[in-house]
């Protein structure tokens, strides 16, 4: 396979630049620690793998070549982004103390990440436009494929998990009754803007 090592650095930039998944491990990491958004992490991680194997599908064809297929995903997509905007907004705000003695369902969170992964069609058209730039097809596919999608969803774990510790170490004042206020609803109005912009958003 050529061209491996650029992939990396596209999947890197990819996985680094802010979107929802970003900021669902941010909010979990601040209000519940770091192995509180393990859950969450994963969810998107598994979501990944999920979607990239559907774009290798005649479904993925049919979500990229579909306007109303495209549409019905986009629409789930952003009110699913819209709830955990409302959701977090409303939510209390959560002690440090309560936060790692409460526990909080890593399933919910896992169903979390997973969902918002799977109701993004965007996604799609990632894997389905730069994927097959990477692969060499007078070779083996499935395999050359295998590596890709295991490499963007390690890359996936790995760097939602840099962002959680960063946003473990700001919890000190965020933790706070005011801090605690401001990342619920910066957090809420930030999952809603997302969800606005994907349902205006066209292909």
């Amino acid at each position: 396979m050529s061209s491996y090592l650029l992939f990396v650095v596209i999947a890197i930039a990819t996985v680094l630049s802010p979107g929802p998944g970003v900021m669902l491990t941010l909010t979990n990491a601040i209000r519940f620690g770091v192995s509180g958004a393990f859950g969450g992490i994963l969810g998107i991680a598994f979501g990944t793998f999920i979607v990239a194997g559907i774009s290798a599908t005649s479904l993925g064809i049919l979500l990229a070549t579909s306007a109303t297929a495209f549409s019905i995903m986009k629409f789930i997509g952003a009110a699913y982004l819209i709830y955990l905007g409302v959701k977090l907004w409303r939510s209390p705000v959560t002690e440090i103390e309560e936060a790692t003695t409460v526990a909080r369902s890593r399933k919910l969170q896992f169903l979390e990440g997973l969902t918002l992964q799977l109701t993004n069609p965007k996604a799609v058209f990632f894997f389905l436009s730069v994927f097959p730039q990477f692969i060499d097809y007078s070779t083996e596919f499935v395999g050359q494929f295998a590596l890709l999608v295991v490499t963007y969803s390690a890359l996936v774990v790995a760097i939602h998990l840099l962002y959680a510790r960063l946003a473990r170490s700001a919890r000190g004042w965020l933790s706070s009754e005011k801090g605690g206020q401001l990342v619920n609803k910066l957090g809420g109005a930030t999952f809603v803007g997302f969800g606005v912009g994907l349902a205006t958003a066209s292909r």
